[in-house]
């Protein structure tokens, strides 16, 4: 419903316009501003790049203001709301923690739409001013044009960490961070020169992570938060397509186990607690302490046939950095078939106080399952929830903190249901949680062009040490260090 305006807008909002011809009606929208990416209503960290948006629509012009409590910033543009980056850094310093009312409004013909106000609040917790992320097409094996990019949250700046292109066009997995460090970092290369590439303080290795008692090798991995070991699942994957419904692609590990790396004197060795071959166990990951390690387990059923009543539970054990092994008893904190989902991907908060974990109607690749959300757990209670305010209702999955345990991203197809997008979501000191928003980008037609998904992302307050150059020659002219 539209409602013709017989009084003028704001007057702040007038300079906008004060030196172009005046339309010739202003019509006040009922319905709200119709921008995207969509950043209504919305917490932000106060170090974050400019939240530039458009519209999908042909106007002669779009204009906003931000109006703060101290301050205004405005700007327009065609289609499109592209912020100036001094300009934006300038205003978010001024109105840290406050509340902005943002004032949109877009020309058609001789009518100025103005549509209702929305809001930002500018949180005075930062995040981690660094992102990684796998660039990839979002097919079923596809990964003949991999890249891992690395982008400055504060700005728009990019760098690619590694292109396939120049790696035997191998595939590459899973870029991941210790204690949100740029300087300790470890993702697999595969192939023929492949293996982990191990980062610490800039010292590349290249890794051998299997041996005869270890055929599948290290696959999801986690770092200790001492940085001698890691904890890895070795995982013999599956893929097979549906032939039914909706659905296009399943992917299951025919087998899988846990194993310890450590660095210092390249051991590998299983943990005998988690030899039980009637189980399946993935997704290991170390406590912000690392006095414990997290991981998921299910029994080992036939598949593909029994696919859909297999249902991952969430189990922990204690781990002992003198010796580098889990002791003690196996605790199951979140029981998969009693909830009658499947857990993946736990991710503890560096607080330590909340689990983040996915959970899916079944099996143990929640990528492709539409129905994946987001659950956290309070560990200080067990208490469990479903973030209403996160989730929608497209597969959001792999998720990872910031280093304040203010905020977390994770990938969600929730726009297109084929394209994973980072978003962010900022949860406060209650642990409520709130809207979530995606990465900004310098053009924001950006989502609408680019051909590729963003998967696994990770962030880190620190950029990386190292660049695709060196990497390049650490893959080409190093020999993989074996493993005992």
């Amino acid at each position: 419903m539209r409602k013709i305006l017989l009084y003028p807008v704001i007057t702040a909002f007038l300079v906008l316009c004060s030196c172009r011809p005046e339309p010739a009606i202003r019509i006040d929208m009922q319905q709200p501003a119709p921008i995207y990416p969509d950043y209504t209503d919305i917490a932000i960290p106060c170090n974050i790049a400019p939240l530039n948006f458009g519209v999908r629509e042909h106007v002669s012009e779009v204009q906003v203001l931000l109006q703060g409590e101290t301050t205004h910033l405005q700007a327009s543009g065609k289609n499109k709301i592209q912020f100036s980056l001094k300009s934006w850094k300038k205003f978010m310093q001024q109105e840290t923690g406050n509340r902005v009312a943002v004032h949109f409004s877009m020309q058609q013909g001789d009518s100025l739409l103005n549509y209702p106000p929305f809001y930002w609040q500018i949180m005075p917790d930062s995040i981690d001013s660094y992102l990684s992320y796998r660039l990839i097409e979002p097919g079923f094996e596809v990964w003949n044009h991999l890249q891992l990019e690395e982008r400055n949250l504060e700005n728009f700046e990019t760098r690619l960490i590694a292109d396939n292109s120049e790696l035997d066009r191998s595939c590459m997995n899973c870029h991941i961070y210790g204690n949100n460090d740029g300087s300790l970092s470890l993702f697999h290369i595969r192939g023929k020169q492949g293996g982990t590439v191990l980062n610490r303080n800039g010292e590349l290795r290249k890794l051998q992570l299997r041996n005869e008692e270890f055929p599948a090798g290290a696959v999801y991995g986690s770092i200790h938060p001492s940085g001698r070991y890691a904890a890895f699942s070795g995982n013999h994957i599956i893929p097979e397509f549906h032939a039914h419904q909706n659905k296009r692609l399943e992917v299951y590990d025919e087998y899988s186990y846990l194993l310890i790396a450590e660095f210092d004197e390249n051991r590998l060795a299983s943990i005998p607690a988690l030899t039980d071959k009637s189980k399946q166990y993935t997704f290991p990951a170390f406590s912000a302490d690392g006095t414990q390690l997290y991981f998921c387990m299910a029994p080992a059923l036939e598949l593909p046939e029994n696919i859909d009543s297999l249902f991952y539970s969430i189990a922990r054990i204690n781990f002992d950095a003198a010796t580098g092994m889990p002791q003690g008893e196996i605790e199951i904190i979140w029981q998969g078939s009693r909830e009658t989902g499947s857990a993946s991907h736990p991710g503890l908060s560096p607080d330590g106080k909340y689990l983040l974990f996915c959970v899916a109607g079944y099996g143990t690749f929640p990528i492709w399952h539409r129905e994946t959300d987001l659950y956290l757990m309070h560990l200080a209670d067990g208490e469990v929830e479903l973030p209403a305010a996160v989730n929608s209702d497209r597969s959001d999955t792999y998720h990872s903190w910031s280093s304040n345990s203010r905020w977390f991203v994770f990938a969600s197809k929730r726009d297109d249901g084929l394209y994973g997008k980072p978003y962010f979501a900022y949860i406060d000191s209650t642990g409520k949680t709130y809207k979530p928003f995606v990465l900004p980008q310098k053009d924001p037609e950006w989502y609408d062009l680019t051909l590729k998904s963003y998967n696994i992302p990770e962030l880190a307050g620190s950029a990386l040490p190292f660049d695709r150059r060196k990497l390049e020659k650490v893959y080409h002219q190093t020999q993989s260090e074996t493993f005992k």
